[in-house]
């Protein structure tokens, strides 16, 4: 494939200029362009890039597909997963939308991730949320089993562990993915990255509203655990490995165990970026008098 294929379509519509549709019909074309140079570059991969990207006419039935050979076991057929999904996709415009934007999340936030077809194939975080929106609407639709029985692959297969009550919005990164767990009455809004071995988790036995309310554009370093019914504000930032039991305000920073605000709880340091678009994780240790080598 020529070069020029890529080129021409290097940058995206803004979301000023257009709609949903052709957003979504950009970021196909650009996928689709990818796999055909992927494929011409090493040949090897060109017929699962074909079976993948290449054979399918819309991003939701490559992504159904991909995700039906993920998941699927012995007694848990692809071809019947791969009816859930793109049954799934069909029928609610909010999670085609909810993919695409993160798709773009992982491309403009990870500076590993070296194209959209990249994070479409092989990122794990990317492929548990999607399917996890899918065993949430299957939650509400009451098809429980099903449900569970969707968490269970998911956690199998990509070691991410996502109730499928959970509610998760848009533009979300899982950065690497491994070991995070989210709770059954957890909320993350939009925008919002999360590292490896994050836990959004309850306290104990407890029943009903227990864990973590996540506002959007929400950056949780690796390693974080965040419990009980506490609400991280709008813009917040937790450091890596910290341990989170109470609230934090919107726009401040909590590291430590037990966490604490950077710039005291009286007179907490406010940041001006958004730090689950921006991934800046460190930027408060100058900030920070404890910090000690």
């Amino acid at each position: 494939m020529p070069t020029g294929e890529i080129h021409s379509a290097s940058q995206p519509p803004s979301a000023t200029d257009s709609s949903a549709y052709e957003d979504d019909a950009w970021i196909w074309a650009q996928i689709k362009a990818e796999a055909r140079r992927d494929a011409e570059s090493e040949p090897a991969l060109a017929s699962y890039l074909y079976s993948t990207i290449l054979a399918h006419p819309s991003l939701e039935r490559s992504l159904s597909f991909h995700l039906g050979n993920k998941l699927c076991s012995s007694t848990l057929l692809s071809t019947l997963l791969y009816d859930l999904f793109i049954n799934a996709f069909a029928s609610d415009p909010s999670l085609r939308a909810a993919a695409v934007a993160d798709l773009r999340a992982a491309r403009e936030r990870d500076p590993a991730c070296a194209s959209y077809s990249h994070c479409l194939l092989n990122y794990k975080g990317y492929l548990a949320v999607q399917a996890q929106r899918v065993s949430n609407r299957l939650w509400q639709q009451s098809r429980r089993p099903l449900a569970l029985a969707l968490q269970s692959r998911i956690a199998d297969v990509f070691a991410v562990e996502i109730h499928p009550a959970a509610k998760i919005g848009k533009g979300i990164l899982l950065d690497h993915a491994t070991g995070v767990v989210v709770g059954e009455t957890a909320v993350i809004g939009n925008n919002v990255s999360i590292l490896h071995q994050v836990t959004l988790g309850g306290t104990g036995k407890v029943s009903g509203d227990r864990h973590p309310k996540i506002g959007d554009g929400v950056l949780i370093g690796a390693g974080a655990t965040i419990l009980g019914n506490v609400k991280i504000g709008e813009g917040a930032k937790i450091g890596a490995g910290s341990v989170v039991l109470i609230d934090v305000p919107p726009w401040t920073t909590a590291v430590g165990n037990p966490a604490r605000l950077v710039g005291g709880k009286e007179k907490p340091k406010k940041h001006e970026d958004v730090p689950g678009e921006s991934m800046d994780h460190t930027s408060f240790i100058s900030e920070w008098s404890d910090y000690v080598i």
